[in-house]
């Protein structure tokens, strides 16, 4: 890797850091560092939904799947809207009575305080084990392009990350996650542009996805064994985003941490539509990656992007 990849990996480090510095300025309450006061902006919390829903894996693999197959993988985020739809018409007025910092505090009032136990526990141990399957595989790219061993990396990954949001609280941690989604969403549009140039151009490149039907997006089969259909898209997809939209407080801490419910609905829907938009990206990626020959069957579909920015990327775009 050149010196000018190491450099903008330490800026973009230091810029983290420095996002946590900042916001933690003028912090007074627990309430300014757990909900940011309430008074975050609505946009920016619809973002921070969308990046925080975006880990490494969904970067790395969703090109993958449409290399290997078609576009029909984004039924299941067009239920994700639903799902939030759903939310913000029946959950959030539940959270915006009173003032409640949790999910789990408006679990309690709504349902006891085993409930609340019960759930906060479950929460815990859910996200500690995917969390660690996030940072793992986040820490596959920097390893690669560093050359550091995986323990480093995951080490480096959350030595950083727990740095900026045990200072700056969420405010940090939303702000942090902005910066992220236009860093990767930046790297999703000039990998797409450059895939499709190596493959001759956008006529050429999407006249053979076409033929090899890679762009067929809807499947109305009724079919318990096909891995992406439309009703299991659609129901599965809004029973995923209703649970780890509507309860897990992740995503719900950003919510309360809205001006209003008005925001609150609007950042929670609008994350729905930027969600389709993005998982279309990477898809149409995967795609780009086929059309250029370089999605090799002999490689594993979660390889095929990485290997595709170490070595087609320009240095400092990689």
């Amino acid at each position: 890797m050149s010196p000018i990849d190491i450099a903008v990996i330490a800026v973009y480090f230091i810029a983290t850091l420095g996002v946590g510095f900042w916001v933690s300025r003028g912090q007074k309450s627990t309430a300014d560092y757990f909900l940011g006061a309430r008074n975050l902006p609505a946009w920016a919390v619809m973002l921070s939904i969308v990046a925080t829903e975006t880990s490494a894996l969904t970067v790395i693999s969703v090109p993958g799947i449409a290399a290997r197959g078609d576009l029909t993988f984004l039924q299941l985020p067009i239920g994700y809207l639903f799902g939030r739809i759903g939310i913000a018409l029946w959950l959030l007025p539940g959270y915006f009575r009173g003032e409640p910092d949790t999910a789990y505090a408006r679990l309690e009032a709504r349902f006891g305080a085993p409930t609340r136990r019960m759930l906060s526990l479950v929460f815990l141990v859910t996200r500690f084990l995917a969390d660690g399957v996030r940072v793992f595989a986040g820490a596959i790219p920097l390893s690669l392009l560093t050359g550091w061993s995986i323990s480093t990396a995951i080490i480096v990954l959350g030595a950083v990350t727990l740095c900026y949001t045990w200072i700056g609280g969420i405010k940090a941690v939303i702000w942090a996650d902005v910066m992220q989604l236009c860093v990767y969403i930046a790297g999703g549009i000039a990998a797409l542009a450059i895939a499709t140039h190596l493959a001759g151009g956008i006529g050429p490149a999407w006249n053979a996805a076409a033929a090899a039907n890679k762009l067929h997006l809807f499947n109305f089969h009724l079919s318990l064994t096909e891995p992406y259909t439309f009703l299991g898209g659609l129901i599965g997809g809004a029973l995923l985003s209703a649970a780890s939209h509507g309860t897990d407080h992740v995503i719900v801490q950003r919510l309360l941490g809205t001006r209003s419910l008005r925001d609150a609905r609007f950042a929670i829907i609008g994350s729905g539509v930027i969600v389709i938009a993005q998982f279309l990206l990477f898809l149409l990626v995967g795609v780009a990656l086929w059309a250029s020959q370089n999605a090799p069957l002999d490689m594993a579909s979660d390889k095929l992007f990485g290997e595709f920015v170490l070595h087609h990327l320009p240095v400092g775009l990689s």
